[in-house]
C-alpha cells in the first residue's frame, strides 16, 4: 500500500526516515512530504500551501492505480490528514492520527506556541517534559532540535476549513502514543475531540512510546502502520 506520511511541527520529511525503511521491509511504500515551510526553504508558507502539497502526493499516489491512499498525520499534522480526507473522501482510507488530533472547521491549525518574527520556533524540551519526551534519550533530543524549523505563522495561524462531510464515513485510525485509547476515548466523549466525536469508522490503536515514536519506536510504528493497512 502507498502511505503518505506527514511529519508535525517544525520537523522535516527525512524524520520519517526509519519508518519508511521498515514499512519497505513490511511490503509497502512509505511517502514523506515535503510541506512548504518544513524543509523547503520557504519562509511565507500557508496552510493552503501544505494542504495543497499533500493533495499533491495523494493525487500522484492515486494516479498509479494501485487502490486506496491511506494517509498518516504526526500530531497538529493529523488535521492535514484530515483535509486530506475531507477533499478526497473517495480515495484516502485509511487517514491515521498519530498522537493527535483533527482540529474542527474554522479553528486556527496550531497556535500552540509564540511567534517570533513570523515565525513559531521549536520551544525547547521543557513544554514536553514528561511521557511526551521520556523515551528519547539526550542524543536524539539534541538531533530533534537541530532539526527543527519555525513554521510560517501562516501555517500556525492559518484557519481550518472542511468542506465535505463524507469524511466522516473514512475509515479513521488514532494511533495513542503517550496517552491511552482510554483516555482518548474520555476526551471524545468529553466532546474536546468534536472531529473524532463524528467519524463513524473510528479505530483507536495504543502504542507504547513518546510524542515522537518515528524516532523512538520506527520498527514498532511501522509495524502498527502496516496492521492497519491490512485492514
Amino acid at each position: 500500500m502507498q502511505i503518505i506520511l506527514i511529519a508535525g511541527l517544525w520537523f522535516p520529511a527525512s524524520v520519517w526516515s526509519p519508518v519508511v525503511t521498515e514499512l519497505g521491509r513490511l511490503g509497502h511504500q512509505g511517502i514523506p512530504v515535503t510541506v512548504p515551510g518544513q524543509g523547503d526553504g520557504a519562509t511565507s508558507a500557508t496552510l493552503a500551501d501544505q494542504v495543497d502539497a499533500v493533495l499533491a502526493a495523494v493525487d500522484a499516489a492515486a494516479g498509479t492505480g494501485a487502490g486506496p491512499v491511506m494517509v498518516v498525520g504526526h500530531s497538529a499534522a493529523s488535521t492535514l490528514a484530515w483535509l486530506a480526507a475531507d477533499a478526497r473522501p473517495d480515495v484516502v482510507s485509511p487517514v491515521v492520527f498519530i498522537g493527535g488530533y483533527p482540529a474542527a472547521d474554522g479553528q486556527p491549525y496550531a497556535e500552540f506556541f509564540p511567534v517570533t518574527e513570523g515565525a513559531m520556533p521549536f520551544p525547547g524540551w521543557e513544554p514536553f517534559a514528561g511521557p511526551d519526551s521520556d523515551d528519547l534519550d539526550d542524543h536524539a533530543k539534541a538531533e530533534l532540535a537541530a532539526a527543527a524549523i519555525a513554521v510560517p505563522v501562516g501555517v500556525s495561524s492559518g484557519i481550518v476549513h472542511l468542506h465535505d462531510e463524507r469524511r466522516y464515513d473514512v475509515r479513521a485510525v488514532l494511533i495513542c502514543p503517550e496517552f491511552t485509547p482510554e483516555q482518548a476515548r474520555e476526551w471524545i466523549e468529553s466532546g474536546q475531540l468534536p472531529e473524532l466525536a463524528r467519524a463513524r469508522r473510528l479505530e483507536l490503536v495504543d502504542l507504547d512510546s513518546g510524542h515522537w515514536p518515528m524516532v523512538s519506536r520506527p520498527v514498532e510504528l511501522a509495524e502498527s502502520l502496516a496492521r492497519i493497512a491490512q485492514g
